[in-house]
């Protein structure tokens, strides 16, 4: 027979009013008492009807997390940071990986309104806006990460994007590089279009003429940045920003297969400073997003939403940093 709050009551010494206020967080209940409910309440293995709390307008406790792909090491060191602080705060997190499917966006979100979860991170580029505007209207609290919507009022957790192009193509062009090329991901990502620009503004700002021709855009992986540099490696660049490291390790690969030794004959510089830019050989300079940071604020976000405490939406953007490694170097007379 599974245990029930009048056993976690009677055991404690307390009311089952006591038990419930524990189990919701509300009320004045002190520490000891706390601790002692909690402590009960896992000798007798006792798990709380997540159903029956959303039944009774309560919270679930309980968020989820649409991620478009959790093999890019930005993604799954990302969730890894909203678990935790997640975790901190009394809440668990369910996990969904989209592939950038439009259908797998719509299945996974009607999924998380079957579980009744309390909040909505999405760090996809959803394509669906149907989708989250029915979540708003609903009254479902909606944080997006590494994504900006502006046409949705939800607040939202990012990198400045721009500054960190700007930053990657200032960098190569301290080098003395002025024939640049960029491999980026798929340009209706606001991530991906902003930091071209900020690439270009820096390319225009230095007196270097924008060249159509190299720019290259490949799917969100290491053989599409593979295949995309192949293709540009013939316009004769000197340096290659990719913007993400995923893509710059498949802008590494097509360099060594054409013989192009790195950084002396080919600079090459990514976007995220994920563990991978870390163990590439040579290891990899970057642009740095505080991942960390970006997942402690969007859980504080939607936490305190959930809470009644954030009425106001926010826009909230982090600074990126340039981590300097051996993948780039003064350009070869």
């Amino acid at each position: 027979m599974k245990p029930t709050i009048y056993d976690i009551a009677k055991l404690a010494g307390v009311s089952t009013a006591t038990v419930s206020k524990v189990f919701n967080r509300t009320g004045n209940i002190s520490e000891a008492t706390r601790s002692k409910v909690l402590r009960i309440s896992r000798e007798l293995k006792y798990q709380p009807s997540m159903v029956a709390s959303a039944l009774a307008g309560k919270n679930t406790y309980s968020l989820g997390l649409l991620i478009p792909d959790l093999v890019n090491p930005f993604f799954a060191e990302l969730a890894r940071h909203v678990e935790d602080r997640a975790h901190a705060l009394g809440y668990n997190l369910i996990i969904c990986n989209t592939d950038n499917d439009i259908n797998k966006e719509i299945q996974y979100i009607q999924l998380l309104r079957q579980k009744s979860v309390d909040g909505i991170i999405v760090a996809t580029g959803v394509r669906d806006d149907d989708a989250l505007k029915e979540l708003i209207h609903q009254q479902v609290p909606v944080v997006l990460v590494a994504r900006e919507m502006s046409m949705l009022a939800v607040s939202t957790v990012l990198t400045d994007d721009f500054v960190g192009g700007y930053n990657a193509a200032s960098h190569l062009l301290e080098l003395g590089h002025r024939r640049i090329g960029l491999v980026a991901e798929s340009m209706t990502v606001s991530s991906s279009k902003e930091r071209v620009r900020g690439c270009r503004y820096a390319l225009e700002e230095a007196g270097v003429p924008y060249d159509d021709k190299l720019l290259a855009v490949s799917d969100f992986s290491v053989a599409g940045g593979k295949e995309a540099a192949a293709g540009l490696l013939r316009e004769e660049p000197t340096a290659i920003f990719a913007c993400n490291d995923l893509l710059a390790i498949g802008v590494m690969q097509a360099a060594k297969e054409a013989g192009l030794a790195i950084p002396s004959e080919l600079s090459v510089i990514g976007f995220d400073n994920t563990i991978l830019a870390t163990i590439t050989d040579p290891p990899m300079t970057t642009i740095a997003q505080p991942i960390r940071a970006i997942g402690h604020q969007v859980v504080d976000l939607i936490t305190r939403e959930i809470n009644g405490e954030q009425v106001v939406k926010q826009r909230v953007v982090l600074l990126p940093e340039l981590i300097r490694r051996g993948s780039t170097a003064a350009r070869s007379e």
